[in-house]
C-alpha cells in the first residue's frame, strides 16, 4: 500500500474512525487526539501491513489501541477536583442522547465495540474479529449477549414495551 492509498483510506474512513473512537472515549477532543495519533502511527508503520485488503481493519485496530492507550494515560492524570460529578454526567447523558444510545453506551467495551462496529459502522463479523483480534464465534457471542442486555435495559426503560 502506498502512502497515497493510505491517505485515501483515512479520508474514506473518517466517519467510522470517529464513531469507533467515540464508542471508547467520551470527549470529542480525546477522539480527535486518538485519531491523529492513529494516522501518524499508520503512516509510520505502513510497511507492517501485509495485505492491502486488510488495510481498513488494520487501521481500526490501531485506532482502538490508541483509544485504550489514551484511557490508561487519562486514568493516571485525572484528579478528583477536575472530575465531573457522576450526577452531572448522568444528567448530560439524559438530555443529550436517546435511550438506545444510553443503553449501548452502558455496555462494557467488550460488548459495546462489536455492537457499534456491526450495526453502526457496517463491518462484517469477519472484519470485527480481525479488528478486535478474536474469533468470529466470539464476535457472534458478544453480539448475542449485547442484544440480550440491550433488550432487558430497553424494556426496563419502557422504550419498546
Amino acid at each position: 500500500m502506498t502512502k497515497e492509498d493510505l491517505g485515501a483510506l483515512i479520508l474514506e474512513s473518517e466517519h467510522q474512525m470517529y464513531s469507533t473512537a467515540k464508542t471508547i472515549l467520551r470527549s470529542d477532543y480525546d477522539c480527535s487526539d486518538a485519531i491523529q495519533e492513529t494516522i501518524v502511527k499508520a503512516f509510520q508503520k505502513i510497511d507492517t501491513l501485509k495485505k492491502d485488503k486488510y488495510a481498513k481493519t488494520w487501521l481500526m485496530r490501531i485506532l482502538i489501541n490508541e483509544c485504550y492507550t489514551f484511557l490508561r494515560k487519562e486514568k493516571k492524570c485525572v484528579s478528583l477536583e477536575e472530575a465531573t460529578p457522576l450526577s452531572e454526567i448522568k444528567a448530560q447523558e439524559k438530555t443529550d442522547y436517546s435511550e438506545l444510545y444510553q443503553a449501548v453506551n452502558s455496555l462494557k467495551d467488550e460488548l459495546k465495540l462489536p455492537v457499534v462496529l456491526y450495526y453502526a459502522e457496517d463491518f462484517s463479523i469477519r472484519e470485527i474479529a480481525q479488528i478486535l483480534d478474536i474469533s468470529e464465534g466470539a464476535v457472534q457471542k458478544r453480539l448475542a449477549r449485547a442484544r440480550a442486555k440491550l433488550k432487558v435495559q430497553l424494556e426496563q426503560m419502557e422504550v419498546f414495551g
